[in-house]
């Protein structure tokens, strides 16, 4: 197993961008242009979402631990990525650190399936920086 870990701090209250973050059916509002759409199917932890990728692919994502409270939830990726790993596992978390800032935890662990583990962990922190920017730029901050 091999792990992406991505802390950043964004100038918005935490309460804000976990209203982003934390609606696991809204990733395509803030995933970049590589997202075309996003569909949930149930609700809660056990929820799946399909994520319509550019070219037709489509990736299904599990809710498995979701917490308002700690604004923190868990999702595992379900069946065969289109991002060559597998076992994927991420963790992602909104904390409060002021009136106007908030600092995002986005943890992931999954093995590498047919490239090398740098190749694997760059495309999984570009996935999570690429996220943390949107929300940035949703919220004009």
């Amino acid at each position: 197993m091999t792990d992406v870990r991505v802390s950043e701090s964004i100038a918005a209250p935490a309460a804000t961008v976990w209203e982003l973050l934390g609606d696991f059916g809204g990733v395509a509002k803030w995933g970049g242009s590589m997202l075309q759409s996003c569909k949930v199917e149930g609700e809660g932890v056990g929820a799946v979402r399909r994520i319509g990728l550019a070219g037709g692919m489509e990736i299904a994502e599990r809710c498995e631990a979701y917490d308002a409270a700690k604004r923190s939830f868990s999702y595992s990726i379900v069946g065969k990525s289109p991002i060559p790993i597998r076992n994927y596992v991420s963790v992602c978390s909104v904390i409060d650190t002021g009136a106007n800032e908030c600092r995002v935890d986005w943890h992931g662990t999954f093995e590498p399936d047919g490239v090398s583990a740098e190749q694997a962990q760059g495309m999984v922190r570009g996935i999570y920086v690429g996220g943390i920017a949107g929300v940035r730029k949703l919220l004009g901050v």
